[in-house]
């Protein structure tokens, strides 16, 4: 199960990867722009076909995809009759949007996953399902048993037990009508609450221990909940990105000399497909539950990517999105001075600039690789 687990963390990386470059692919093709090739892999061709103008196929090693774009820069040899077509030619504006419909539909999937896990499989909840029944308790008095769900309490129908429970505690010890399904039987019990102390707090309680399960919602709430996690995400993957400078050296220290990982740390593509596999290995979960980490973990990746590729650094889609905004920032001042628009920045002057980001980004995924191999980051379920 565990290498199920790992395989299919792979085949959702790549279909991630495939849903980033789509982005690209559709909003160049929008603009007019000349897309040549579309694959998914990188170094020799295994398979293509051609479609219209661009190359579809698969290449043989399977660590990400790339849509080609002809004319990202002035330098750049354009098809004959297709020069006004260059990406470079394109405005500001169009480019911005090409360049970020990557990490776009990275959030939209993620939102999505989160949907799904909502709507279609659920979230551990507190489920309104007696898991115990405590000794000498009011529930115990009031003849409860364990498996019995409360449907009701005074009448009022139970939706969410994180709230509804608070009819309980704010019972002031009055008498309530508890609606129970036993045994498929539809029951009405009468239980008085008693005055406990819980830790220290004083409350009412009726001296039952819930069942914690997987809890499907509607659509609507499914909708606002996956916007608020997808929310929660960005913000926490920004704020992991600006701390990630910082946590460099303890992973140095968790690679060279043993030291034991964070499992908030860093963590490389070939640690979480680990975590992954962990997490539908897991033989203490149940399938939907392992099915829910799962999901979690690519929704929360795809996430996380999308903001990565957003850096404005060369050469991920941020640093050429920062380029454009430069170009613009440009053309507004030659207004301001009545002079004409200046040609747009060759990106392959910046290469210098980009070779030294990408060996340190190399450098870095060199590292996490070898750390997430010796000494691997272990999931807490």
């Amino acid at each position: 199960m565990q290498l199920l687990g790992i395989v299919a963390f792979v085949v959702a990386l790549l279909f991630s990867v495939m849903v980033h470059e789509f982005g690209h692919y559709l909003m160049a093709r929008r603009y007019g722009m000349w897309v040549s090739e579309f694959f998914l892999g990188f170094g020799k061709r295994i398979w293509s076909f051609t479609k219209g103008e661009t190359e579809f196929g698969l290449k043989a090693i399977p660590a990400g995809g790339y849509c080609r774009i002809e004319g990202m820069a002035p330098g750049d040899q354009m098809p004959e009759g297709a020069e006004e077509r260059a990406f470079y030619k394109a405005s500001s504006g169009k480019k911005l949007v090409v360049l970020g419909a990557g990490s776009f539909l990275h959030f939209v999937l993620g939102y999505l996953l989160l949907f799904t896990l909502f709507a279609g499989v659920g979230t551990n909840q507190v489920l309104p399902i007696i898991g115990e029944v405590a000794p000498n308790s009011a529930a115990q008095s009031a003849g409860i048993q364990a498996g019995d769900e409360i449907i009701s309490i005074n009448g009022v129908k139970v939706t969410s037990w994180y709230k509804d429970v608070e009819v309980i505690r704010n019972s002031q010890g009055k008498e309530l009508s508890i609606g129970i399904v036993r045994a498929g039987e539809k029951i009405f019990i009468t239980a008085t609450p008693r005055l406990t102390d819980i830790d220290g707090v004083k409350r009412y309680v009726l001296g039952i221990i819930n069942s914690i399960g997987l809890k499907r919602v509607g659509v609507a709430e499914s909708a606002k909940n996956a916007f608020t996690v997808t929310k929660s995400f960005i913000t926490e993957s920004a704020r992991s990105l600006v701390k990630l400078p910082s946590k460099i050296p303890a992973l140095w220290g968790q690679t060279i000399h043993g030291e034991k990982r964070d499992a908030n740390g860093l963590v490389g593509v070939v640690g979480v497909a680990r975590v992954s596999g962990q997490a539908v290995g897991d033989s203490q979960l149940t399938i939907p539950e392992r099915l829910a980490t799962f999901i979690l973990i690519i929704a929360s990746l795809n996430i996380f990517v999308g903001i990565f590729n957003l850096l404005p650094i060369l050469p991920l889609d941020g640093g050429h999105m920062a380029v454009a905004i430069a170009d613009e920032t440009r053309a507004l001042f030659a207004r301001f001075r009545g002079r004409p628009r200046p040609t747009a920045i060759d990106v392959t002057v910046l290469t210098p600039i980009t070779m030294v980001v990408f060996v340190i980004l190399a450098c870095l995924t060199l590292l996490l690789l070898v750390a997430d191999v010796i000494n691997p980051v272990t999931l807490k379920l």
